[in-house]
Formats: structure tokens, C-alpha cells, sequence
């Protein structure tokens, strides 16, 4: 195994030109006034909650599992693209995963904490698997058969299923913005307590979904403010994780012109710098206190492991809780998305990449 002077010498490497923009930056917000991941992270953020005491089993069951057991970060292995994107185009650049065995033999193999997939995926092989690494289902999605499509997630599986088969935890994306996101909000929160009352600990895709989040040719689904409130009102319902994309811009409230800002959050609270964005994504996840997860984006070829490492670099440095990476690895062969899932856990095990 190579040392960890190698790993993180290969990691700046990787990052190539960015990689002292990225690993010398300092937040605007000090990383003191945020809770950090850390290997009691269970005990330190949910022991005076609410969660009762089968929760918070499942949470220390996620969090201690695979290569970054016990380092208060995650690497989920997240495959519900057949129903999100449509099964053809999202698994003919690699047919194997068709056959949901493979994905669960991927996540198992990549040493991922847990496994999030579709009730289908996750049943059909719960017998073999659930007690050999975590499964997180997915039980809401927005499928790309029915003309034309809208911005609404259904539930395509229930909070009983997944507890039947062993699920640790439940996912659902709730599209903040569109239509169909107050019923989404009630039926999720309803949901997630309905998962609690029976043990399981919850993850909250935090999406945006409107035409009017586009403006003047500059598309804000990924802006800091809007994505950063849009986690706010994610850990308001009862998630005990959140999934976010990474922020591309900022001032979506401003350009959109609805809701309510402030100047500080443009001049105090962030930056254009990515690291700043992200930080403002945090916070607003109670400080850190409910742990933000980004995702790893659409593949587009030869350089996804570069892309992957700097969302992990700019997710852990502002004080993100890890990566969920789904298409950049399994639309490759399986070895090759393999080392690239472990390579991007390198980026958490390093511990010359410090919070910022």
C-alpha cells in the first residue's frame, strides 16, 4: 500500500495547475465556527437529538464501514440513473450494469460506506448483500418516459420496503423550485420520520428544478445562495445528510429577483473562489452540523478522475463530509472506475488536505 506522503503527492499532481489555488486557500468563514467531520462524528452531532437509538446504530453502521470507516466521511456508491436518465443511456457505455449485481459488487469493492440504489436494485439482491455493506434506498424518482416530462419526483418504493429488506437508510430528491416541490417537501418529510420511527437514518438530494433559475443565458440551479438555502430547507425536514451539487456561481437570488437575500452573504459569507461557495453550502446545513455531501457530476471522458478529485478537494476543504460518485465511475470499465472511486477516498484519508 503506498504511504500517505505518495497519495496526497499524487493527489496535488492530479490537480495539476489548481492544486495551490485549491490547498493553500483560507475560507472567509472561519473554520472554527463550523462542526467538522471527525470519528465520533455520530456520537458528537446526533447524540442530544431526537434520533433514537436505532438511528443512530444505522448512522454509526454507515460511517464505520468500507475505507473510510471511522473517519467521519462518506463514499457512497449512488446508481439510480436507470430511472433518473432512462437505463440506455445511462448504462450502454457499460452494459454489466444492467445486472444490478454488479453495482452492489462495485461499491463492495471500491470500499465505498454504503451502496444507493433503486428498491428494484436493492431487493432483487438483498439476501446476498444487506449485511455486507450498507444499503441506502432510493425511494422517490423523476422518470423520463412519460410526454412531456415535468420537474416531479414520485415514490416508486416504500419506507416499509426498505426497512423489510435492511436497509441502514432511506434517499429522496425533493426539487426545490419547481411546481411539485410543497408536495414533495410534505411527503418527504413525512417520510423521513416515518423512517426514524422505524431506525433508518435519511439522505436528502437537494435539487433545483425551475425554468426561471435561467437568466440572461446564465443558469443558477448551481448557484451557492439558492443551492445553500435549498439544503437549509433540507435539514429542516429531518435529513441527516445532505447531497448537493457543487456551486458553480452565486447571486441567483439577486439575477432571479424573488425571495429574500442579503449583501453580507455575497461579501461576508462567500467568494467567487470554490472553496468559498462550497463553505456557504455548509453553513447552511446548521454550521456543518447535518454533513454535506457533493456529487460527482455527469461523466465527460479522459479528465473525470481530475474533475472528481477537485470536487472532493473544494468538498473537504470546506468542511463537506465526502463524495457520492455514480456515472464518472461506472460508465468505464470496472476496474478502471474502481481505482478512480479509491482515489477520490484518498482525497478524505489524506491529512495534509485540511479543512480551509
Amino acid at each position: 500500500m503506498a504511504s500517505s506522503g505518495s497519495i496526497c503527492t499524487e493527489i496535488k499532481n492530479l490537480l495539476g495547475k489548481d492544486a495551490e489555488e485549491l490547498l493553500s486557500y483560507k475560507c472567509k468563514v472561519s473554520k472554527e465556527t463550523l462542526h467538522t467531520p471527525d470519528g465520533n462524528w455520530v456520537e458528537r452531532m446526533f447524540s442530544l437529538s431526537d434520533r433514537n437509538n436505532r438511528v443512530l446504530n444505522s448512522l454509526e453502521t454507515l460511517f464505520n464501514h468500507g475505507r473510510l470507516g471511522n473517519s467521519g466521511y462518506l463514499s457512497i456508491f449512488p446508481v439510480d440513473q436507470g430511472v433518473e436518465h432512462t437505463a440506455g443511456a445511462s448504462f450502454a457505455p457499460n452494459p454489466i450494469y444492467f445486472d444490478p449485481e454488479n453495482i452492489v459488487r462495485f461499491a463492495l469493492e471500491a470500499g465505498c460506506n454504503a451502496v444507493a440504489s433503486t428498491y428494484g436494485v436493492l431487493s432483487s439482491l438483498a439476501r446476498k448483500y444487506a449485511h455486507k455493506i450498507p444499503f441506502v434506498l432510493k425511494f422517490n424518482h423523476n422518470e423520463l418516459l412519460s410526454y412531456p416530462n415535468t420537474h416531479d419526483q414520485i415514490f416508486f418504493s416504500s419506507i416499509k420496503q426498505a426497512y423489510d429488506m435492511g436497509a441502514v437508510a432511506v434517499g429522496a430528491t425533493i426539487y426545490f423550485g419547481s411546481p411539485e416541490s410543497n408536495r414533495q417537501i410534505i411527503e418527504v418529510s413525512k417520510a423521513f420520520a416515518h423512517a426514524h420511527d422505524l431506525g433508518m437514518a435519511t439522505i436528502l438530494w437537494c435539487y433545483l428544478r425551475n425554468p426561471g433559475f435561467k437568466v440572461d443565458g446564465v443558469d443558477y440551479h448551481t448557484a451557492a445562495d439558492l443551492t445553500g438555502q435549498a439544503n437549509h430547507l433540507g435539514v429542516t425536514i429531518g435529513a441527516d445528510i445532505i447531497k448537493q451539487k457543487l456551486p458553480t456561481n452565486n447571486g441567483g437570488f439577486k439575477a432571479i429577483k424573488f425571495a429574500k437575500t442579503h449583501d453580507k452573504v455575497y461579501s461576508d459569507l462567500s467568494s467567487d473562489h470554490p472553496i468559498d461557495l462550497c463553505r456557504y453550502q455548509v453553513i447552511n446545513c446548521y454550521d456543518g452540523r447535518i454533513g454535506l455531501i457533493n456529487s460527482g457530476g455527469a461523466s465527460s471522458g479522459k479528465n473525470d478522475l481530475a474533475e472528481a478529485l477537485r470536487t472532493a478537494v473544494i468538498n473537504k476543504r470546506a468542511g463537506g463530509m465526502g463524495l457520492i460518485l455514480g456515472r464518472k465511475a461506472f460508465q468505464r470499465p470496472f476496474d478502471e472506475g474502481v481505482e478512480m472511486v479509491r482515489k477520490i477516498q484518498d482525497v478524505y484519508l489524506c491529512k495534509e488536505i485540511t479543512v480551509a
